[in-house]
């Protein structure tokens, strides 16, 4: 399964975010800046974000966004499923109905390759949900130690 650039770029400006504290609301055009990405495509994505309760969204010369929740509540499958949908990524066609093996209609019992497929996506999807905001900035502060200073500079500085 691919997902789009626009699961990245939330992710990153979501820690960005998060980074930068509660209360601090940012504009889209100086998230976008910070990684030098189309505003109009990254504003898309910070509405799907607002739409799923993640960032919140203030209007005005003040404005921006922020995050809308504590980082430690907000995981990693809540940013992927605002973003990319609900959807599972494997669809069963039923295709085995079809053909010299088929029956020509569709079958009782689940089919093999939908249910390990399934399974797989499920463990995909626990193991991001067990993952945080908080948690991804527990990581970046212990391996990247300079970097929240300097995010935080970055943003107070435009």
């Amino acid at each position: 399964m691919m997902m789009s650039e626009g699961v990245e770029w939330a992710l990153h400006c979501c820690l960005n975010l998060a980074f930068l504290g509660p209360g601090t609301a940012v504009p889209g055009a100086r998230l976008a800046a910070f990684h030098e990405l189309p505003p109009v495509y990254l504003h898309k994505q910070m509405q799907a974000l607002v739409r799923a309760g993640i960032v919140s969204s203030t209007p005005g010369r003040r404005g921006g966004f922020q995050l809308a929740r504590d980082p430690a509540h907000i995981t990693l499958m809540d940013v992927v499923a605002a973003v990319e949908g609900q959807e599972p990524a494997f669809r069963c066609t039923e295709i085995r109905s079809q053909g010299p093996s088929g029956s020509g209609g569709t079958t009782q019992a689940i089919c093999t390759i939908e249910a390990a497929m399934r399974k797989a996506e499920m463990a995909w999807r626990r193991a991001l949900a067990e993952q945080t905001l908080a948690d991804l900035m527990a990581t970046v502060e212990r391996r990247y130690p300079a970097t929240p200073r300097r995010i935080s500079s970055w943003f107070a500085a435009g």
